[in-house]
């Protein structure tokens, strides 16, 4: 889902930093927050050397209110109109073809990947331990999600979790606001997405992405599980990512915990009475996921795994085999 950063000014990297709020956290001085860009393409007609940030802005105002238009943000500069870039980065990568584009583009879009990797590994390097919280970008304030949602990230910062959104609107905000109120840390993953909101005011720790693989992976390797609230398709894009890699084992002790029994009862249904039958998967498969309506099941199952992942840590460390379960 789409969330990009305020505005901000660029630096001869392409990386932004903007501050937008500040708070004091429990028993430290006042912070501030911070935005991180990354470098794109720019605009397909006129590329860009030197990887200044493209990032899309909302329709803007004049003083006495009148709307100016849809905008697009690359770094300090403003678009609009007939100067708006005609495609996204991760749509010019997928969609280019034939030898001459990898000759002669994608050698060099590789480094700006690396870019990528690079800006999102050194931004949360040292967060701590973070909880991940997916759902509906359409999600609206006066909702039960909304409110489940805020409850979730306070509680889990009351565990002594950062909790980590993609840092757009309805249940991603819900989530940092929650998180911010209760005195944690409210991340938020953004994507260049075309004409939508930038990160949401609650967030606390910010960055921009152009690659949606680049933003995953930060999704998963800064989080100690998945807490996931109704939501469509890029909320199960999330979702089964985070199955796939706890049944490969490329991730362990890493739980998955679905919040809303009557929005996903009908998918854990479909896995038991259609994939497991027709021997697409394991009949162990099915415990990979927790479903619940209750907050604090949510947060102990979270807490429960964190302490034997713990646990086992220590036992490698001592030379000891660790138990399996």
């Amino acid at each position: 889902m789409s969330r990009d950063g305020p505005p901000g000014g660029g630096g001869v990297n392409g990386r932004v930093r903007g501050e937008t709020r500040g708070r004091a956290p429990r028993g430290g001085p006042a912070v501030r927050s911070t935005v991180v860009g990354m470098s794109a393409d720019g605009d397909p007609s006129t590329p860009r050397p030197d990887g200044g940030p493209d990032r899309p802005a909302t329709a803007g105002a004049s003083r006495d209110g009148a709307t100016k238009g849809r905008s697009w943000q690359r770094g300090p500069v403003t678009l609009r109109r007939g100067e708006l870039p005609r495609s996204m980065t991760d749509q010019r990568l997928l969609d280019s073809r034939g030898p001459v584009d990898w000759v002669h583009t994608d050698p060099w879009r590789v480094l700006r990947i690396q870019s990528e990797f690079v800006e999102g590994f050194g931004a949360l390097a040292e967060l701590g331990p973070a909880v991940s919280v997916f759902g509906s970008a359409r999600t609206k304030p006066d909702s039960d999600e909304y409110r489940m949602a805020e409850e979730l990230a306070a509680a889990l910062v009351r565990a002594g979790y950062a909790v980590i959104t993609g840092g757009g609107p309805g249940v991603m905000e819900a989530a940092n606001k929650g998180a911010s109120q209760a005195g944690g840390t409210a991340v938020g993953l953004g994507i260049e997405l075309p004409f939508e909101q930038g990160l949401n005011e609650w967030v606390d720790l910010g960055i921009n992405f152009r690659y949606f693989f680049v933003r995953k992976t930060m999704f998963v390797k800064y989080a100690r599980a998945f807490c996931v609230l109704p939501g469509g398709f890029g909320t199960l894009d999330e979702l089964f990512e985070a199955l796939t890699l706890v049944q490969t084992r490329r991730v362990t002790r890493f739980p998955v915990v679905l919040l809303g029994t009557w929005y996903w009862q009908g998918l854990l249904d479909w896995l038991r009475d259609t994939m497991l039958p027709a021997g697409k998967i394991n009949p162990a498969d099915l415990d990979l996921v927790h479903l619940t309506d209750d907050i604090d099941d949510a947060v102990a199952r979270v807490v429960e795994s964190d302490a034997a992942l713990a646990e086992r840590q220590v036992e490698l460390e001592a030379g000891q085999p660790p138990v399996e379960g």
